[in-house]
Order: structure tokens, then sequence, then C-alpha cells
């Protein structure tokens, strides 16, 4: 997964058409089923003034940790937060480095980590992380498989910030072209799916999908719709004999040998092809949308539905996820007050989501939000359809899966995999050399 500045940048732009003012905070709470998480105020006393900062992204993660200094400012005047640009690889490094050195006394109070780093991260370097069990946030308010990310033996160590949700967008022009409506391709099978695409294709000479040649992107979407894993509960690697991760590569096999997935060598060429017309949707995490609306012609022709499911797979629906973080408190933080800070915004704030939606193009995981007239507002651009509110929706409906201690690793073994397979090589033969490569690497 990539999500690129410039995308970021292109969705403010066109999401200012919102033109909103916020709404008001919302503070509903509830009951925790996560963790050792618990509604109420955080333990201890909130003292201290001023709260440090690491994340990356000047025009997303930052503004949003800055909207919300200003909110808290409202409520606790006298406080401020010191924010340290760090990029996401800069910040794992700086980690690492003081786990292995014991300096934790040099960690921020909060900081951001990757989703899908959280197990590696926690189960490596647990003297780096605090937990929520005591910070009086309701962590049912978010979906079940993005806090799932975080929860290590039970507790949670990060509070979901970002969505991921998995949107499949199209060029409804098109779709009508071949005589089609969006829903009829909402809440469909992938065999349902390439019926129809292979239709649209004949008549429009338009593939509906495209994606990086070199990239497990699409297949690990496909996985995680179906709330499966490369692997087991204990963290060992079950890439083979994994029926859905061969249903998945199966099926991709099928979208490519038809023509209704262009492959291509580079995210920029991937992005390209949409923009430009070639290809006629994709299927994405919805942090894409930013690069879908770059292409400024296309404004009223695009709308999102849901992403088809895997068939004869136990477990499988029509919504995954790509991507995504979560805010860490330190093991060194100032608790209460970084508890209260969080709580009173990422986990609090309708005023604080409804501001940083139409300037960033950040959307909530927090389920309160989607309820604001914000994000109810419909978009020009996606035929004036409520998107924001429908993706929220989806995100709520994502399976959770076991990330687990190595994803990365064989999240690359599969990728080089899948690009054998492509290339000729029995798939069973691929998927054992990508075990063998992940569970080298784990000794």
């Amino acid at each position: 997964m990539k999500k690129s500045t410039t995308a970021l940048a292109v969705l403010a732009a066109a999401s200012l058409s919102l033109g909103l003012a916020a709404c008001g905070s919302n503070n509903d709470t509830g009951t925790s089923t996560t963790g050792a998480a618990t509604t109420g105020a955080p333990s201890g006393d909130i003292t201290g003034k001023t709260l440090t900062v690491w994340t990356w992204d000047p025009t997303f993660n930052i503004y949003a940790m800055q909207e919300a200094e200003k909110v808290y400012q409202k409520t606790h005047p006298d406080f401020k937060l010191t924010i340290v640009e760090t990029p996401w690889d800069d910040l794992q490094t700086k980690l690492t480095t003081l786990a292995q050195s014991n300096t934790t006394d040099q960690l921020p109070d909060i900081f951001l980590v990757q989703n899908n780093a959280y197990q590696k991260n926690v189960i490596n370097y647990p003297e780096l992380f605090a937990d929520y069990g005591n910070a009086g946030i309701d962590f049912s308010q978010f979906p079940q498989s993005v806090v799932d990310y975080s929860v290590i033996d039970g507790k949670n160590y990060g509070l979901p910030f970002d969505n991921g949700a998995v949107i499949a967008g199209y060029r409804t022009d098109v779709l009508q072209q071949a005589g089609y409506k969006l829903d009829d391709f909402t809440d469909l099978t992938w065999s349902d799916w390439l019926t129809k695409a292979k239709d649209v294709l004949a008549k429009t000479g338009k593939p509906l999908l495209s994606g990086q040649a070199n990239s497990s992107d699409t297949i690990m979407m496909m996985l995680q719709s179906a709330g499966a894993s490369l692997f087991d509960a204990d963290g060992k690697p079950t890439i083979v004999d994994n029926a859905a991760l061969e249903k998945a590569i199966a099926t991709y096999q099928e979208l490519v040998k038809a023509g209704v997935f262009t492959e291509v060598n580079s995210w920029d060429e991937y992005v390209q092809t949409f923009v430009n017309g070639n290809v006629a949707g994709t299927i994405n995490g919805c942090w894409i949308l930013g690069s879908i609306q770059s292409a400024t012609a296309q404004s009223g022709k695009w709308d999102i539905t849901d992403m088809p499911k895997l068939e004869g797979v136990d477990g499988a629906t029509n919504y995954s996820a790509n991507g995504g973080s979560s805010w860490a408190i330190s093991a060194n933080a100032n608790y209460a007050l970084a508890a209260d800070f969080l709580k009173s915004t990422f986990a609090g704030s309708t005023e604080f989501y409804d501001t940083i939606l139409p300037s960033s193009g950040a959307l909530a995981n927090w389920a309160p939000a989607a309820k604001s007239a914000v994000y109810a507002q419909p978009q020009a651009f996606f035929s004036n359809d409520a998107i924001y509110t429908k993706i929220v929706s989806y995100a709520g409906k994502v399976p959770s899966n076991n990330t687990g201690a190595y994803y990365y690793e064989a999240r690359d073994a599969v990728s080089t995999a899948i690009t054998k397979i492509m290339g000729g090589t029995d798939m069973a033969t691929a998927l054992k050399e990508a075990q063998d490569t992940v569970e080298f690497a784990m000794q």
C-alpha cells in the first residue's frame, strides 16, 4: 500500500466543497468490549501542560494533531503539543534503537504506528508502550478489525486514527454505457463480478481494475475480506495449504487472464490508468479517493460501493481494509494527560473530525463521527453520494485478521510468490518457497 502526500492534498482540496462549519463536540461513551479498556475518566491526576508527539505527513497526521490541540485547548487553554515530524521509517528506527539501548526516557508521550507493524513492535519492544487500560476510552466505538491490530495479550496498545476501509470505485458513465448501474456491482461474489466485468470490457473496451504487477495488495485485501491471514493464532506462518490465500490468488489469475485487471509496473502507472480513463475503476483503501479526484474532468462520473467477496471461503465478506495507523502512548508518557487528550479528541469529538475531513480528507474510524452533517454531505464528484458515511459503515464490517509479528516479511514473500505464479510456477511450489522464506526470517 502506498498513500502519497500528493493524493491526500488533492483530496483535501476536493473535499473543501463540503463548505460546512464544524458541528460541535460529541462525547458519547459506551461499554468497551476489547482488551482492558474502560470508560470514564483516565486514572491519575492530570498534571503538566505539554505533550510531545512523533508522527509524519504535515498535510495529514500532523495537521490532525494540530487541530486536536485546538479542540483540547478550548477546555485546557494552557495545553500545548510539541509535534516532531518523523517519517515512519525513521520512527521505526528510533523505536528499535531506543529499545536496544534501553533509553526509553527519550520517547515522546504519543507516537503514531502503522497498524500492520503494531504486533511486531509491541511484542518485540513491550517496554516502549503503555496500554490503554486506564485511559477511559470506549474501544467499542471503533471497528473491531482495526482495534485488533494493536491488541496484544488482551490489552489495547493503540487508538485507531485514519480509516483504511476498502472501497470499490467505478466510472458510472462507463457502467451505464454497458447497461449497468452501481447496484449491479454491489454485494457481489468475485465470480459474478468477473462475468459483468467481462461484459463491460467487451462493450466499452475498458477494464474495471488495475494494479502493480509486483504487489500483493489485491491479494491481501481479498484475504482480509474473509478474515483470513498468513499466520495462525500462535503467530506461525500459514502460507502453505491456506485455502483462502489459494482462492484469492486463483481469483486474481482469472481477473488478469480475462483482461479485466490491467497489471502495470509502478504506483504512478497504476494511478494513471484510472486518471487517464484507460481503466474504469479501482479497488483499494479509501485513501485512494484523493488520486481518483485528481481527474477533475471526471467529476460526477464516479461512485463507490463495497468490494466483491470470495466464493467457497468460510467467513467471506464484501469488506476489507488496506493501510491505516493508530496512536500509541509511550511508557515514558505523562499518561493521564496523554490519555485525556486522546479521549477528548480522537475518541470523543465530532467537532474535531468534522474539521479535519474537509481540510485533509482524514476519515474517522470513530463511529460517532459518521453521524454528523459533514460526513453525510453529498459529494458532487461521486454522483452526489454521501460516500464518507458509507465508508465509515464499511469499516465497521471489516473482519479481523491476525497480522502476526512478521507481517511485512510474509507479505513480501507472498508478493514474490505471486510474481512467480503469474510467470508459470506451480502455486504450491511458490507458496512453499514463500513459507520457507518467512520461517527462515523468524529464526
